[in-house]
C-alpha cells in the first residue's frame, strides 16, 4: 500500500512561485505530497504536478477546455472546487491522505474550501488566505479546517509570505503526525444536542452515561453545531443519539438565524443507529438584537437572552406544524427511535411563572407529536420538566435499553 501524503492544493498558474516555496517546505519537513493544480490556465511551476487542471476540470463533469471558452470566472471557480473535491474524496477513499494544505486569494480560498469538504473529520486541512477576516462560515461549513491569515496577498515571496508559507507547511506537517489516543476504553460514542436552556438536562444525561463508560460528545444548537452533529452521524463517528434540543427546526420554520438547514434530524435515521428524541426548545425561535427581529413578529412575546440573542415564543399554530415535520422526519428511522415529551415544560424559560410558559402552545405540540406518531414511534410521556433529573434519568435508561 502507498504511503499517506500531504495534498498541496490550489492554483499553480497563478500563484506558482508562492506554491515552488511551499513545496520545497513540506519537503523540508520530511513529507511525501501529492500536488493538485486548480488553476484553469497555463502552469510553469519547479515541482512535479501530480493531477493538473485537466484532470480537475473532468472530475467536475465538464473540460478545462469549455471552462476557459465560457470566460465565467465565478463559474470556474465553482467547477474546479467542485472537481477537486471529487479528486480529495477518491484519494480518501484509498487512503492516501494525512493532511491537506492550501493557499489563495477570494476565489482560490473558495476552490480549497469547496474541495476540503470531501476530508473526513480527523484529517487536518489547513488553508492560508487573504479573506480569513471575512465570514467564511457558508464555505467551511461543518469541517474541521483551519485558517491560517497570509497577511500580505499570495502573490509572489516577500520577507513575510516566507515565514508564513514555511510556518503553515510545519502546521500541517505536524498535525498530520498526530496520533489519537485509544488507551481509553470507550463502550461507544453518543452525540448529543445542547442549548442554554437544557444544560441541566444535558449535563446530567453526560454524567450518567460518562459513568456507564460511553464517550458522549455534545453539540450546541446554534445551526452549525447540529448541522455539524448531522455531518458527523453520516460519518458513522456515533453509535447513537440523545436528541435533547431539536430547536434548530423551530429556527428553519419560522426565519430564525440559528436553523440547521432542512437535513436536520434525518442524519441517525439514515445511518440505522438508534435515537432518542426531545422537542427540547421548540417553545423559542433565535432572533439577534431586537432591532434586527422581522416586523412581523414585532408583536411576539420576546425575551432578551443576551444583548445580541432575542427570542421569540413559538405559537400553537407553528407548534402544530412543528409536531408533525418532527414526526415526519423520524417515520424514515432505520433502527428504533423514541419520543420523550415533558409534559411540565420544554425549556429554562418554559416553566411555571417563567416568561415563555404556555401550557396551551405547549398542548398544541405535543398533541401533534402523538397524533403523527400514532401506530409509527414509539412516544414516552412524563409529568416533569425538560431540567428535571429524573426527566435526565429517563432518558438515560431508555437510550440504555435501545442500545443493548
Amino acid at each position: 500500500m502507498k504511503e499517506k501524503s500531504i495534498v498541496m492544493l490550489g492554483c499553480f498558474d497563478t500563484k506558482g512561485e508562492d506554491f515552488t516555496y511551499l513545496f520545497q517546505c513540506l519537503g523540508n519537513q520530511g513529507q511525501p505530497i501529492i500536488t493538485i493544480n486548480t488553476g484553469v490556465m497555463e502552469t510553469l511551476v519547479d515541482f512535479p504536478i501530480d493531477v493538473d487542471n485537466e484532470s480537475v476540470a473532468d472530475a467536475s463533469g465538464t473540460s478545462l477546455e469549455a471552462i476557459k471558452e465560457s470566460g465565467d470566472r465565478g463559474k470556474a471557480v465553482e467547477l474546479m472546487g467542485m472537481g477537486a473535491s471529487k479528486i480529495l474524496a477518491d484519494l480518501v477513499s484509498k487512503d492516501r491522505i494525512k493532511g491537506v494544505v492550501g493557499m489563495g486569494g477570494g476565489g482560490g480560498t473558495y476552490i480549497i474550501l469547496e474541495a476540503m469538504q470531501a476530508i473526513p473529520l480527523g484529517i487536518p486541512k489547513l488553508c492560508l488566505s487573504t479573506v480569513v477576516a471575512k465570514d467564511l462560515s457558508r464555505q467551511i461549513k461543518v469541517k474541521d479546517i483551519t485558517m491560517m491569515s497570509s497577511v500580505v496577498d499570495v502573490a509572489g515571496l516577500n520577507k513575510i509570505s516566507r515565514l508564513l508559507i514555511k510556518q503553515a507547511a510545519a502546521a500541517i506537517s505536524a498535525m498530520a503526525e498526530v496520533i489519537v489516543d485509544n488507551s481509553i476504553p470507550i463502550k461507544k460514542n453518543i452525540a448529543i444536542s445542547m442549548f442554554g436552556n437544557t444544560t441541566k438536562c444535558v449535563d446530567k444525561c453526560t454524567q450518567l452515561l460518562k459513568e456507564k463508560g460511553y464517550e458522549v460528545m455534545a453539540f450546541h444548537a446554534t445551526g452549525v453545531g447540529g448541522a455539524t452533529m448531522e455531518s458527523l452521524v453520516r460519518e458513522g463517528v456515533f453509535d447513537a443519539v440523545l436528541d435533547v434540543t431539536t430547536t434548530e427546526l423551530a429556527d428553519e420554520l419560522c426565519g430564525g438565524i440559528l436553523s440547521a438547514g432542512p437535513d436536520r434530524l434525518t442524519a441517525a435515521s439514515e445511518m440505522g443507529i438508534p435515537q432518542i428524541v426531545v422537542p427540547g426548545c421548540l417553545d423559542m425561535v433565535n432572533f439577534a438584537q431586537t432591532d434586527t427581529l422581522p416586523k412581523k413578529y414585532s408583536s411576539r412575546k420576546l425575551y432578551s437572552w443576551a444583548p445580541d440573542v432575542t427570542l421569540m415564543r413559538t405559537n400553537s399554530k407553528e407548534n402544530k406544524t412543528l409536531g408533525k415535520q418532527l414526526v415526519d422526519k423520524l417515520k424514515q428511522a432505520k433502527a428504533t427511535v423514541e419520543i420523550l415529551i415533558p409534559l411540565k415544560g420544554i425549556s429554562q424559560i418554559d416553566n411555571v411563572g417563567e416568561i415563555f410558559y404556555d401550557p396551551e402552545a405547549n398542548n398544541a405540540l405535543f398533541e401533534s407529536i402523538k397524533e403523527n406518531a400514532k401506530d409509527h414511534i414509539n412516544i414516552i410521556e412524563m409529568d416533569a420538566h425538560i431540567n428535571d433529573k429524573v426527566f435526565a434519568n429517563m432518558l438515560v435508561e431508555r437510550l440504555l435499553n435501545l442500545l443493548k
